[in-house]
């Protein structure tokens, strides 16, 4: 008898593990679109990192640097977040803060402050995608893309990745046409993607340099982004990277704006 439900039991934890990859090898391309943007944008309650760039000219010289506190906090019980961006380094653009209340159902809430001016400005939804800091990357690629507001195709597929191609609904706002993404099969993080503008010639590529188990959490810790058109490019380092410290709501309002986050910028001192 013992015997029997032994087998029984060993079958049915085996037809669940065979269930679990035949359903990892058949997810649509809408899945593997919503896998991608979670494992990238939203593990953890909350994520606090400082974030170094490097912006280079079409001969790779180095022509500025920055250096970043971020800051994301998922809302509980929804897909909304909350992104928070202080400007540590360099002395010209010390203290300007950018702030996302993101939505997957409407625009996203934006704001900056320019210290210089001590003004607070409203970010209309077609600045999303304007560059961030004089960098190669633009302002929706920091917080990250909604999945539904493209259409996603499942092109290619091997043993380590999933090649997705999407295409936004609504061609308004945006300067692409349609992009790529390479996913990896493991972690679900996008290992390259490459964006294409309207004449369908490739624009700008993104590609992961490192990544790090941090907290049971796959985790992009180097990441790069080349506009092909112009060669220029940049590349961010996060360091002192934590998951679930506990960020507090009122960061992110407009107090915080013109305020600096003193507690938070000695977190990686904790």
């Amino acid at each position: 008898m013992k015997y029997t439900l032994k087998i029984t039991l060993t079958l049915f934890i085996l037809s669940l593990f065979t269930a679990t990859v035949f359903a990892q090898k058949n997810l649509t391309a809408d899945q593997i679109a919503d896998k991608t943007y979670n494992a990238y944008k939203c593990f953890g309650d909350d994520r606090i990192t400082t974030a170094k760039m490097d912006i280079k000219d079409k001969n790779q010289k180095t022509i500025m640097n920055r250096e970043i506190l971020v800051v994301r906090k998922n809302v509980k019980n929804s897909s909304k977040q909350k992104w928070y961006a202080y400007f540590k380094k360099p002395a010209d653009i010390r203290k300007m803060v950018f702030m996302v209340w993101k939505n997957p159902k409407k625009d996203d809430d934006r704001w900056l402050y320019l210290p210089s001016m001590d003004l607070v400005k409203r970010l209309a939804g077609s600045d999303k995608r304007s560059s961030f800091a004089g960098s190669q990357f633009v302002y929706e690629d920091i917080t990250g893309r909604y999945p539904n507001l493209d259409k996603h195709e499942l092109v290619k597929t091997d043993d380590k990745y999933y090649e997705v191609k999407s295409t936004p609904i609504k061609t308004s706002g945006v300067e692409f046409s349609y992009y790529y993404t390479w996913v990896d099969k493991k972690t679900f993080l996008p290992t390259k993607r490459i964006f294409y503008d309207k004449k369908g010639e490739k624009q700008r590529e993104y590609r992961v340099e490192k990544t790090k188990v941090i907290q049971d959490f796959p985790t992009i810790t180097q990441f790069s982004m080349t506009n092909l058109q112009t060669g220029e490019s940049t590349y961010t380092t996060y360091s002192d990277l934590k998951y679930n410290v506990g960020i507090p709501d009122n960061l992110f309002t407009e107090a915080y704006l013109r305020r600096s986050p003193r507690k938070w910028l000695k977190y990686n001192k904790k």
